[in-house]
């Protein structure tokens, strides 16, 4: 049994008012945005109790879409330089946002995009 849960999910995208609805019509998810002005970011508790919670990410044009899962990890830096020694690459070099969380982007040997994160230290 693996002690490295997956825990959140992605949705980047050009149109986040059109992967609102249709994730809203499909599985009956709802949105509370908590992003910036600039940048919305919306978020899903999706599965309550049973399943992932996640966000989607307005990119702007400034990435490409994309969806991708994170795994909760302990040290993000550690995480990418046992990546880098497995063979993956790191994408999105660690980094903390405002609240605390860190993060990172990471892309395994066969070219798949993931994600690892720390979540803001508890207080």
């Amino acid at each position: 049994m693996s002690t490295t849960p997956v825990t959140w999910f992605e949705i980047g995208t050009d149109r986040p008012e059109e992967a609102e609805r249709f994730y809203g019509e499909l599985f009956g998810w709802t949105f509370e945005e908590q992003g910036t002005p600039e940048r919305s970011y919306r978020v899903t508790g999706a599965g309550g109790g049973e399943g992932i919670g996640g966000g989607i990410w307005a990119t702007n044009g400034v990435a490409p879409n994309y969806a991708v899962f994170y795994a909760q990890v302990t040290d993000v830096a550690q995480t990418c330089r046992q990546a880098e020694a497995a063979g993956g690459k790191v994408l999105v070099p660690p980094r903390s946002n405002d609240k605390g969380l860190t993060f990172a982007h990471l892309l395994d040997p066969a070219g798949n995009h993931l994600g690892v994160f720390t979540p803001p230290a508890a207080g």
